[in-house]
């Protein structure tokens, strides 16, 4: 009580309620991949983390999906004379490494509601499993994420996705806090189950098998090559080509241009409104004749390519040709180069060969100008099409539009723990719910297949199903940790409902450091602990009849404490709690009645 000496009226305010437990989120997944944009390129930087709430939110931070590279086959009808559609085949395979844009797409289809999102690239970079790595450090230092998310990584080496995820499983058994989704890969139950580890199995769950999506692929019509047939002539009078690529701190500008029937031109320069690849005959260029000593570093530069696509390049904007590749390079990191390439040309050593402020063998891979003519189907693209051939141009979108992405299940399964979390409940089996944007399994399971996957009569690692029934649709048929056997660990929703209460009531009692550890402290997180509990029976979400009988709350000198525990500063709180576990199979026993009369 304050001590007062001077006359007057004062206000004590007195607190008489207990502290509250205030009950942390329980799904709130991070996402670790490839993104488009939002990644850092400086050395030493590390991966980028941000937390979004919506996919536009996502897209404004981190961009859009990968463009899958499709080829259109085609052939020319011998009746009408026209180009038909044969079919349409995914040109590049390495698409499917950067899946990161579908996850966040199925996740929130899914229910799903605020998340992480961690960019450890870009759509240039090899997917190794150093940058995963980084990744998992990084959202360490997050204390708000619970669910770790690794779909990004199942196109590593199968060796290093399951290095990665027992790593996932080790940080989830250190901080207590989170809870790793994980799939197997490729389908290979028996590979998982080898290579996935013993420890910390509690604290994860995997799902099968890969789940045909409704998602589309995004793609360019520019990028979407056609095959095959003869289209039609193309009118009269040369066709001008010109594409035009800006790079560099100083503004350097390539511009690429051409006719059918001439040479392709390239022209460098320092000053992006003086390039004007029409403003010289291609062919008086010579990138021999000049003497570099005298260019004018302001002035564009302009070369002819030459039979083997070989040019020269001198002093450009006070920069020599290896500055100008170096700008190149790192441009390209953060930017599309739409087919356009500057490398060093000649013995593939990577080096380039330079004398003063001249440069030799600087090669430059562009589209060639001069085979722009639609008077062959080589080469050209579905843009090409929509003004000449609409008839095959829609064809091929709506063959395009069929096309559909197959996932892992993890995106659509954290979604899934946010919307039970949301509606019912942390304590409610993620399961028994139908998948949104999902066609089906890519592999059906059926009920005997599952027998295994459930109960690991070896291991105990569990694998939860994703089954099609008729009438039902796709649904989440299993609710095991990867700890199947195990007693007190063998059910998502058991383990997940212990986080939540173990991470709210320790940051709730956070405020007792340093209290004096008296009855009166004691009193007061007994109280708060015990009205949390309460609430939570309430709820459905512990087992008992009473609230005796779903938890207890011990503590204090004598019962938690002995009195060389007050000594060294340490108040002992036991706790337990009977949770609910979910029904996992439901027997209905049928017997005959004696007739009585």
């Amino acid at each position: 009580m304050a001590t007062y000496q001077t006359p007057g009226v004062y206000v004590e305010e007195i607190s008489t309620l207990p502290p509250s437990v205030a009950e942390v989120s329980t799904a709130v997944p991070v996402f670790i991949g490839y993104t488009e944009r939002g990644f850092s390129t400086e050395e030493g930087s590390g991966p980028t983390v941000a937390r979004v709430n919506t996919l536009m939110e996502y897209e404004e931070h981190f961009g859009v999906a990968m463009a899958a590279q499709f080829t259109a086959e085609t052939h020319t009808d011998s009746e009408t004379g026209l180009r038909v559609l044969d079919g349409i085949t995914l040109s590049q395979a390495s698409t499917s490494s950067f899946l990161m844009h579908h996850c966040l797409s199925l996740y929130f289809k899914n229910g799903g509601g605020s998340c992480y999102a961690v960019s450890i690239g870009g759509y240039q970079s090899t997917p190794v499993k150093a940058h995963f790595e980084a990744g998992l450090k990084r959202i360490e230092q997050e204390d708000e994420p619970t669910l770790i998310v690794l779909t990004d990584a199942v196109n590593l080496p199968a060796d290093d996705y399951y290095a990665l995820c027992q790593q996932a499983l080790a940080q989830c058994e250190k901080l207590g806090d989170r809870f790793v989704v994980l799939d197997v890969k490729d389908g290979n139950i028996e590979e998982f189950r080898n290579s996935i580890g013993t420890n910390h199995l509690m604290y994860g769950a995997a799902y099968y098998p890969y789940l045909q999506t409704s998602l589309n692929p995004r793609y360019v019509e520019q990028d979407v090559v056609i095959t095959g047939g003869t289209g039609p002539a193309e009118p009269p009078g040369p066709v001008s080509k010109r594409w035009e690529r800006t790079f560099g701190d100083n503004g350097i500008v390539v511009s690429f241009s051409g006719s059918e029937g001439n040479t392709p031109r390239v022209q460098i320069s320092a000053d992006p409104t003086s390039a004007d690849p029409t403003s010289a005959d291609p062919t008086s260029a010579d990138p021999t004749s000049a003497d570099p000593t005298s260019a004018d570093p302001t002035l564009p530069v302009a070369f002819v390519v030459d039979a083997n696509r070989t040019l020269t390049i001198s002093n450009v904007g006070g920069r020599n040709g290896a500055a100008v590749v170096e700008s190149w390079a790192t441009w390209k990191n953060e930017n599309n180069p739409q087919g356009f390439e500057l490398a060093a040309a000649g013995d593939g050593s990577g080096t380039v060969e330079s004398t003063g402020d001249r440069i030799e063998n600087l090669e430059v891979i562009t589209p060639d100008p001069a085979a722009g003519s639609d008077t062959t189907t080589s080469g050209s693209t579905l843009a090409s099409l929509k003004s000449t051939e609409t008839a095959l141009y829609n064809q091929i979108k709506s063959a395009l539009s069929a096309r559909r992405v197959v996932m892992p299940p993890s995106p659509a399964i954290a979604g899934v723990y946010a919307s039970v979390d949301r509606d019912r409940g942390v304590w409610k089996a993620p399961a028994n719910v139908t998948l949104s944007s999902v066609i089906g399994p890519l592999s059906r399971v059926s009920h005997d297949a599952q027998e295994s996957l459930n109960v690991d009569a070896k291991a105990g690692k569990s694998i939860n199903a994703i089954r099609s029934f008729t009438g039902k649709g796709t649904l989440v048929w299993g609710a095991r940790t990867l700890a199947g056997n195990d007693n007190e660990w063998r059910y998502v929703p058991v383990r997940r409902l212990f986080i939540m209460i173990e991470e709210s009531t320790k940051k709730a009692t956070a405020f007792a450091v340093f209290e004096p550890n008296d009855a009166t402290t004691w009193l007061k997180v007994k109280g708060m602990i015990e009205s949390y509990l309460y609430s939570l029976w309430e709820r459905g979400a512990l087992a008992g009849p009473t609230p005796e009988a779903a938890y207890f709350i011990n503590v204090g000198l004598g019962k938690t404490m002995t009195p060389q525990d007050v000594l060294e500063g340490r108040m002992i709180v036991e706790i337990g709690v009977a949770a609910v576990r979910p029904a996992e199979f439901i027997i209905l026993r049928f017997t005959h009645k004696l007739q009585e009369a």
